[in-house]
């Protein structure tokens, strides 16, 4: 039996180092129970991580037990719908603050379409958006998907959210268990990239490993919508850690590497302005 204990989790280098931690101490074992606790806080748009991982531990036929969830924790676990795919009951969420977790298959992409629509980018507490504009995002959102869908070799794909009204923040997570950003354009330009510059390589606008499609990752307009909102955007890949945030770009190294790549949004929700596409005004606006 082995034990881990999730201790204050959130979107933070370190809470991903533990996640990290979690799949590398236990990736080598099989017909194992593998108990872990959940203690202090657990940033709910972060199940999305922690599914990709469990499930990676469950292929070699291990069990997961929760040997101890706090009551909080578990209650935003059970509304966002995440516990049940492990006995709990399903919660209703009656305040509304969750972005329900999904497990898809890289072949279910109309139905994420749909999901990103009607459970993030319809949310009222996001700045208000023309109709144009959230067509916009919810398309790079979804080219973040078929990019995953097309090259990751991943057998699912999962996402949740999170509405933290208290941080006036918008957290949606997206995940797979892949062959990551390094291993995909290494493969394809026969590179030599570490993982940070593969991560900043696909960051570039244009920049894709499609074979005869042009457009890259899918996260040049979310980019500079989120930069313009004061937002976060970050990824993690293998031993990559990449943050564009107020503070511009940070990168850093894991200690391990995470087994597929992990693409977190923050939107805030306290930005009063109201974003157009260029095309629709002949005024200074933000796009």
């Amino acid at each position: 039996m082995s034990k881990f204990n999730l201790i204050n989790i959130d979107t933070s280098f370190e809470s991903y180092q533990q996640l990290i931690n979690l799949y590398h101490e236990n990736k080598d074992r099989q017909f194992e129970t593998i108990e872990i606790s959940f203690q202090q806080w657990f940033a709910a748009n972060l199940s999305s991580a922690l599914g990709g991982v469990l499930d990676k531990l469950l292929e070699n036929l291990n069990t997961i037990r929760f040997s101890y969830i706090s009551p909080d924790i578990r209650a935003i676990m059970q509304k966002n719908d995440f516990l049940s795919h492990f006995g709990y009951q399903k919660v209703n969420d009656i305040y509304n603050t969750t972005i329900r977790y999904q497990k898809l298959k890289p072949s279910d992409g109309r139905f994420f379409h749909r999901y990103v629509l009607k459970e993030l980018l319809e949310r009222p507490e996001l700045p208000a958006m023309s109709s144009a504009l959230k067509k916009k995002i919810a398309e790079s959102i979804y080219e973040i998907f078929i990019n995953a869908q097309l090259h990751s070799e991943s057998n699912f794909i999962y996402m949740c959210g999170q509405f933290f009204p208290a941080k006036h923040t918008i957290e949606f997570t997206i995940t797979d268990t892949g062959i990551g950003f390094r291993n995909r354009v290494n493969s394809r330009f026969e590179r030599d990239l570490s993982s940070v510059q593969a991560i900043k390589w696909a960051m570039i606008d244009g920049h894709s490993t499609k074979q005869g499609i042009s457009g890259g990752i899918g996260l040049a307009i979310l980019t500079e919508f989120v930069s313009i909102n004061k937002g976060k955007i970050q990824i993690i890949s293998d031993d990559g850690f990449y943050q564009l945030d107020t503070d511009g770009v940070q990168t850093r190294l894991f200690s391990g590497s995470f087994p597929g790549t992990i693409i977190n949004m923050e939107f805030k929700t306290d930005d009063t302005t109201s974003y157009l596409l260029t095309s629709e005004t002949e005024s200074d606006e933000p796009f």
